[in-house]
């Protein structure tokens, strides 16, 4: 994902008005907190870290990101901004980054404040640069230069690497163009705001909203139902874009475009003023937003409750929270739409799995929205009446319990429950598993083949799957590889996504879907920090369907 968004902001070349200089954001391992808060302590053994951190990063460096910023925290102890083994040996020499290196707000400054690695400012500098930072990125305290200047006078910063920073900063805005016309072009201007990116905003909250439960094909509703849209985020357009979207936090509605709609407005759209009725109002954290009593008055005379809960837009420290379930609040309100009789449609718009387990057995279908953007609303209210055929597959387990939290690549050990050495199964048992996403037909596959049930060095393999859509409506459907080593120097995972394809069936037609895998496929690191394919059985999975090859 990172290599195609930076391809696509960077290859008409960067003086093209159509360009802009990409940034690798942030650099390393800035999701694995210990506490899971922003910007606190990670502990991160290499292993992992060069399995699941690294190697999106070389893969930005190979897809030519011009910039790189670096991550706030510290990693094993050491503040990434003063670590020149990943700053320098790792990004460097070992990825080949060429590119700019810039700190994040304020974190030179933070080696002293904060880390207390630097007994000084001057010490935070110079160990920042030192460690391999080329530009600092600060709001309103100016005295960085200052401080630079006096430790390459004092030789505790080399004029050499003064002139390494500078000649990347130059070489950047040389390719960009500054020194030709500092200023935007008009070309630039107005490619601003054009309506077919609005098209494109559509489409994509269309491929992203997730269908996670629909009992009873509750879902989708017809044209003449009457529905009730309650909850904080029915009338919010901040928790439908989330954060760093207008705004950095998000969540001031003032700046959002004109016209920008909420799931009320939408869905009042679709059905008509008259069968759509709302207990919400403007403002997420309005009291009235919670209001049961009004909740159960209104739903007596509709046939449906559409209840849209979840977060407000928040973005980094303000987003830290001590629970991962809903507030209160919103477990009651669901709690009392369910008690009405009515069928409960939940609408979730949050940036990350909060607790619903207590409520979904409730709830008669289930929408994960997340923050798709824009055109949420639109792409909401299009699935809810069926104008949409939802197609979104969920990336990552919706966690059950706050006590359980096991990742669909989980090990062996992870994978079952030991009672008095019996191993009774289920332990990866998440609310809803990682790829899960349902749709208004159904696909089923067959005739998994692969090209050869053995892969050597130099070989590549074929897997071809027949998949069909066996239900009476159109639809897109992803089609999930995974793979799982039955032994192997490192404890295997029990299934890792390997690849996908997303695909459109009309209903009743099938399609051979194919992929090709080679060693490099089904490898991982080992505990010498190699990366490596080890002889051995695989099974590769698809749907329902399982095939074996073995790497020689």
């Amino acid at each position: 994902m990172g290599a195609t968004v930076i391809r696509a902001y960077e290859e008409d070349g960067l003086k093209n008005p159509t360009a802009v200089a990409s940034c690798m954001k942030h650099y390393l391992g800035y999701s694995a907190s210990r506490t899971g808060k922003d910007r606190t302590p990670i502990y991160l053994p290499e292993i992992e870290m060069r399995e699941y951190y690294l190697p999106q990063f070389r893969a930005a460096v190979k897809a030519g990101a011009s910039t790189l910023m670096v991550n706030s925290s510290e990693i094993n102890g050491t503040p990434v901004h003063a670590s020149k083994y990943l700053l320098t040996d790792v990004l460097r020499k070992e990825l080949g980054f060429q590119g700019v290196v810039v700190s994040d707000w304020e974190d030179i400054i933070r080696l002293h404040t904060r880390h207390d690695v630097a007994a000084t400012p001057r010490a935070a500098v110079v160990l920042a640069v030192n460690a391999g930072v080329d530009m600092s990125m600060v709001p309103s305290d100016f005295s960085f230069f200052i401080l630079l200047k006096e430790a390459v006078q004092k030789g505790e910063v080399p004029m050499s690497r003064i002139d390494e920073a500078v000649r990347r900063i130059l070489i950047l805005k040389a390719k960009l163009g500054l020194f030709d016309n500092p200023y935007p072009e008009d070309a630039a201007a107005a490619n601003f705001g054009r309506p077919e990116y609005q098209t494109l905003a559509l489409q994509a909250a269309h491929e992203a909203i997730t269908l996670l439960k629909n009992d009873g094909s509750t879902l989708p509703l017809t044209a003449n139902t009457k529905v009730l849209v309650a909850g904080p985020s029915a009338r919010s357009i901040s928790a439908l874009n989330g954060c760093w979207s207008y705004t950095w936090q998000g969540n001031d509605e003032r700046w959002y475009p004109a016209g920008s709609k909420t799931i009320f407005d939408a869905l009042r759209d679709k059905l008509g003023a008259t069968n759509v009725l709302t207990t919400a109002v403007p403002g997420f954290d309005s009291r009235d937003n919670y209001d049961t009593t009004a909740l159960k008055a209104a739903a007596a005379g509709v046939d449906a409750i559409v209840l849209c809960l979840g977060e407000n837009a928040y973005a980094e420290s303000p987003g830290n929270i001590r629970d991962l379930a809903l507030p209160d609040q919103q477990t009651a309100l669901a709690r009392a739409a369910a008690a009405t009789g009515k069928p409960v449609i939940l609408v979730l718009t949050e940036g990350r799995p909060r607790f619903i387990t207590g409520i979904a057995p409730l709830m008669k279908a289930i929408v994960m929205a997340y923050w798709s953007g824009r055109k949420t609303a639109e792409a909401v209210s299009d699935i809810l009446l069926g104008d949409y055929n939802p197609d979104g597959r969920l990336p990552f387990s919706y966690p059950r319990s706050m006590g359980e939290m096991v990742l669909y690549d989980r090990k062996p050990t992870e994978d079952v429950r030991e009672v008095f050495n019996d191993n009774t199964g289920g332990g990866y048992d998440p609310l809803f598993p990682f790829g899960w996403g349902l749709s208004y037909t159904q696909f089923d596959y067959s005739d998994l083949q692969l090209s050869s049930d053995k892969l050597d060095a130099a070989g590549r393999l074929t897997v071809r799957v027949t998949v069909k859509n066996t239900g009476s409506r159109d639809g897109r459907h992803t089609v999930e590889l995974y793979t799982h080593e039955h032994y192997a120097s490192i404890t295997p995972n029990m299934r890792r996504l390997r690849a996908f394809k997303k695909i459109f069936l009309k209903a009743g037609q099938s399609q051979t879907v194919s992929f090709t895998l080679d060693k490099n496929d089904i490898a991982f690191v080992n505990e010498r920090l190699h990366t490596v394919t080890e002889p051995g059985d695989f099974d590769v999975m698809i749907g329902d369907k399982t095939a074996v090859f073995t790497y020689r």
